[in-house]
């Protein structure tokens, strides 16, 4: 198992069924934290390394805030080029920040293509500077949305790093079958059908522990 420490400036986790009213998640669903591994290591092709196992954790309750912003839905299909105005809106969207957070990363079970490394390797590649011209990126590395940016990024002692998190109260989204959080873990783009989820709940965790795999949720478009 693999774990980072990453610090974000501002995010927003956005709640599956949020509509006029964009709020948060308390932390990076294992969809979002999927994704983001997935730029890390310049990977494009999303099922790449179904099967990995991914979860957050989050330093203390950051502080909320809402700000005003154009949001966009999808109402009126266009037909050229250009989105139609119809889909533009102002709403309200709530943001965290100064965020502190661990994103642990298991690829035991993972059905990556055969002609891939683990994803676990390609992240630790990627964060070796002996190692990561070998990584082909662009774009700036996000948190979710593509203006939430990842301040840094390291690996965690207790993976065989070279950085420790900071002292505090850690809260981590892990498996129980009677649960009171519900992420999701699969997005379909597309419409909802193919989304999947995982129930869990937010523990507090000591951050210099690995938690074990099987706590962890798997990253997969199906069961």
């Amino acid at each position: 198992m693999t774990g980072l420490h990453l610090t974000v400036p501002v995010a927003c986790f956005r709640k599956g069924l949020a509509r006029e009213f964009f709020e948060t998640e308390p932390l990076p669903p294992p969809s979002t934290c999927y994704g983001f591994l997935l730029s890390l290591v310049g990977e494009e092709d999303r099922h790449a390394h179904a099967g990995v196992r991914v979860s957050a954790a989050i330093l203390g309750r950051p502080p909320v805030s809402s700000v005003l912003r154009t949001l966009w839905r999808v109402k009126n299909l266009p037909k050229g080029g250009s989105q139609p105005a119809a889909n533009r809106r102002p709403d309200y969207q709530q943001l965290l920040t100064n965020l502190d957070l661990i994103v642990w990363l298991d690829s035991d079970e993972e059905r990556r293509l055969p002609t891939l490394l683990p994803l676990e390797e390609r992240v630790r590649a990627a964060l070796d500077p002996n190692a990561r011209q070998g990584v082909s990126r662009f774009g700036g590395l996000s948190l979710g949305e593509s203006t939430h940016l990842v301040n840094e990024v390291s690996l965690l002692k207790a993976s065989g790093g070279k950085a420790s998190p900071p002292p505090g109260d850690w809260s981590a989204f892990l498996l129980h079958p009677d649960g009171s959080h519900t992420l999701p873990v699969w997005v379909d783009h597309v419409g909802t059908r193919g989304t999947r989820h995982a129930t869990g709940n937010l523990e507090p965790v000591d951050p210099g522990m690995l938690p074990a795999p099987g706590r962890l949720p798997v990253i997969a478009p199906e069961n």
